[in-house]
């Protein structure tokens, strides 16, 4: 089932919504959607369990009181199919959906609902350095932040591109410390796989009162959440499916061809042993943070 944004109000439509801004090309940095050096993103792996993936999009997205926004960007959008959402919620709004990833931009590209939306391929710092100052009424970022190094000094990027009274909402992991992140680390500092995996990029993200403070810092009214979803998980290995696609996948292209299946088969048997299957599914625990922040309006 494909979920919905559900709108606190009708939107009241401008007739004619102005163009969104097209970002330069992404320099490779680690990025909106991905993670820069050399790191390709499978759009079909990461849409499995996509109901699960999408209804913290839903939850954070619901909570953006925007009625009638002209520009609204998806930034690190992925294969696209959440940001059909942001053009059905906002119809008469100028979408446009940025990833660094050329196979997220392609899989995008090609959804039914490309033909309302623009999607491009960028870097978040390339993209900030080239988005003009309160250009974007909505700026939404659906799990991407934790792969940017630092982000906290993305903030105040992120809050000069809304316009003022406008929106930035964002949502990050902040399950990090749960065996489907654990154990993989543990596995990779071990031999052979450690001389292969330095340097492999690794998600991280702060608590909600850290986004709260700095972006109240920075003149936004904030609202800031946190929610663990119990996902109820299917088929053969599923946790390993799941990070598989996201967290444990720069992982998993580090290693050499030779090395990956032994890789592949004691995680998967660490996870087992760790989220354990009762014959009515996988319960893989899943906290996320969300910040939604309205950027004050000019007196």
């Amino acid at each position: 089932m494909t979920p919905t944004v559900p709108n606190p109000a009708d939107p009241v439509n401008p007739a004619d919504p102005s163009p969104a801004q097209g970002p330069a090309q992404g320099s490779g940095r680690r990025a909106a959607g991905g993670v820069g050096g050399g790191l390709v993103w499978d759009p079909q792996r990461y849409l499995a369990y996509a109901d699960e993936r999408g209804r913290p999009f839903v939850d954070l997205v619901g909570r953006v009181d925007a009625l009638d926004p002209t520009v609204v960007v998806d930034l690190g959008c992925g294969p696209g199919n959440l940001t059909s959402l942001l053009a059905d919620r906002w119809p008469a709004a100028a979408i446009t959906g940025i990833d660094s990833s050329p196979d997220m931009v392609r899989a995008a590209s090609d959804t039914k609902a490309a033909a309302r939306i623009r999607y491009a391929q960028a870097d978040v710092r390339d993209w900030l350095e080239q988005a003009p100052e309160g250009g974007v009424d909505v700026l939404v970022s659906n799990a991407m932040l934790q792969w940017v190094p630092g982000h906290l000094d993305l903030l105040p990027g992120l809050v000069r591109a809304v316009t003022p009274g406008g929106w930035l909402a964002f949502q990050v992991p902040g399950n990090f410390g749960e065996p489907s992140h654990t154990l993989r680390d543990e596995l990779a500092a071990e031999e052979p796989y450690a001389a292969h995996l330095g340097g492999v990029a690794v998600p991280s993200s702060h608590d909600a009162a850290t986004y709260l403070r700095a972006l109240q810092g920075l003149g936004c009214d904030v609202d800031a959440w946190e929610t663990t979803y119990l996902h109820v998980l299917r088929g053969p290995d599923p946790v390993f499916t799941w990070v598989s696609g996201t967290g444990a996948r720069p992982t998993l292209q580090a290693l050499p061809d030779d090395l990956r299946p032994g890789f592949e088969d004691e995680l998967k048997r660490r996870l087992r042993s760790a989220y354990p299957d009762d014959g009515q599914g996988v319960v893989l625990p899943f906290r996320r943070i969300f910040v939604v922040a309205r950027k004050a309006r000019q007196a």
